[in-house]
């Protein structure tokens, strides 16, 4: 890893910097936890709605909701706990992304505050539109998932696999929509140039595809499309501001070469006349 004067940074060094990355990671997924834990009963009753109505079933007293139950005495409280930390997780993964691009970025450039700044300004609404998305795309999942139960068996579905399934969802769709983000930050930075990016876009697809198909908690082939379809988009127009950016980057590189914005072609060096000894 690079330091802020060039130099290197020995590893003793570079693994101090990591401890510390990972102990602010963990102080704010933390602070996330305790906001988990204290608004759990909203969290789950918003989670429920594709399956059940738990706000109505929870007024009326019920035993109850839709298919969903919770198994053995230590259930509530590991569900709770798993809620509340997912929910961290979710919550502060501008934060933990932040601190992940500040470990990686020093190794990279050495004007990492700006590329920081900057790449932390552009992952928080981009990972709130993947989690967004993710949210969007439950109902629909799952009622195809639950399509598949056949009419004369009831499918019971415990409430902690469940929630797991749900958060699970959220954050994966949010991280994926922080992959252009890298990309255009990437290019910025001059790590990635535009072409580097497009060029091999059949193995970024295949990629991304096989990422999505490992990754997702559902193996129904609606949810990974309907994450499959935009992060492929993103990618390519993220590689088209990347050569966008190349471009800017070429003309003014060019402008400060001097005379029209061009670079003159090389000139061959002269070689001195070989002095004639025969006279001595």
């Amino acid at each position: 890893m690079a330091t802020p004067d060039g130099g290197r940074m020995p590893l003793i060094e570079h693994l101090r910097e990591l401890r510390r990355r990972v102990v602010k990671s963990s102080i704010a997924i933390m602070v996330g936890f305790v906001f988990g834990w204290v608004l759990y009963n909203p969290i789950i009753t918003k989670l429920a709605e594709p399956v059940c109505d738990l706000k109505k079933a929870q007024a009326q007293g019920a035993t109850h909701c839709g298919s969903l139950y919770i198994n053995g005495v230590l259930g509530p409280l590991n569900l709770q706990i798993k809620v509340a930390l997912l929910t961290g997780v979710i919550v502060m993964a501008p934060i933990w992304l932040y601190q992940l691009w500040a470990f990686i970025a020093p190794a990279l450039h050495r004007k990492e505050k700006r590329s920081s700044i900057a790449f932390f300004a552009a992952a928080t609404p981009f990972f709130a539109a993947g989690a967004t998305l993710g949210y969007k795309v439950l109902p629909v999942a799952i009622r195809v998932l639950f399509g598949f139960t056949p009419n004369a068996l009831s499918n019971l579905v415990k409430f902690d696999d469940y929630l797991d399934f749900v958060l699970r969802i959220i954050l994966l769709f949010g991280i994926a929509f922080e992959l252009p983000v890298f990309l255009v930050t990437f290019n910025f930075i001059g790590f990635l140039s535009g072409k580097a990016i497009l060029k091999p876009w059949r193995i970024w697809v295949f990629g991304i595809t096989l990422f999505i198909a490992g990754f997702t908690p559902s193996a129904d082939p609606l949810s990974m499309l309907l994450l499959a379809v935009p992060l492929i988009t993103l990618y390519f127009m993220a590689g088209g501001i990347a050569l966008l950016n190349d471009r800017r980057r070429g003309r003014k590189f060019k402008e400060s070469e001097g005379g029209e914005g061009e670079i003159l072609p090389a000139a061959p060096i002269e070689t001195a006349t070989p002095i004639d000894h025969t006279d001595s």
